[in-house]
């Protein structure tokens, strides 16, 4: 998905198109997420770029996209460029200490 989002639609509450933005992109990854997974690979991963147009557009995790989404709108931005690809994703061993600090806290 490379698409630029207006946020500010006449006739339409900022709000509600702010909200079915997050909704459509929600939708899109999750469609994604649906297609049969090719030989080898653990899971889809998701390559994400966004910025108010697609020339300033930088990389981002995907887990951060939702409040970038929300610095626009407060900020009172007009639009919005978002890419996300979908990628294939390998599982990795965590490190042998990885883990073992949280266990111990509770304990």
């Amino acid at each position: 998905m490379k698409k630029t989002f207006k946020l500010n639609i006449e006739g339409k509450n900022r709000d509600r198109v702010l909200e079915a933005t997050k909704h459509e992109i929600r939708k899109y990854v999750k469609r994604q997420r649906r297609v049969p997974l090719p030989e080898g690979v653990d899971f889809w991963d998701f390559d994400c770029k966004f910025g108010t147009s697609e020339d300033n557009a930088t990389v981002v995790h995907f887990a951060t996209i939702t409040s970038l989404i929300d610095a626009v709108a407060k900020d009172g931005g007009d639009a919005f460029y978002l890419e996300i690809l979908a990628k294939n994703g390998y599982r990795t061993a965590k490190p042998a200490g990885a883990g073992d600090g949280d266990q111990q806290a509770q304990t």
